[in-house]
């Protein structure tokens, strides 16, 4: 998938940790391609580098597990 066009972004809570962080940007729904909807996941340090990426489905359990404190 083609992420060179993405907006990336870091969350405001990134501030003052000394680099660890994290970026999102969100992968739009095309008409060709509605299941390409979601975003993608890369870090901060080496935007060059691999980035993951979840269907929207996945990334809303995800983040919705991450509030719920399920991963500590």
């Amino acid at each position: 998938m083609d992420l060179s066009g993405a907006a990336w972004r870091t969350s405001t809570y990134s501030g003052g940790n000394g680099g660890q962080c994290v970026e999102v940007a969100a992968i739009p729904v095309r008409q060709d391609e509605p299941a390409r909807a979601g975003c993608a996941v890369r870090d901060s340090k080496d935007p060059g580098g691999t980035a993951l990426v979840l269907g929207r489905r996945p990334w809303q359990r995800f983040t919705a597990e991450v509030k719920a404190g399920t991963f500590g």
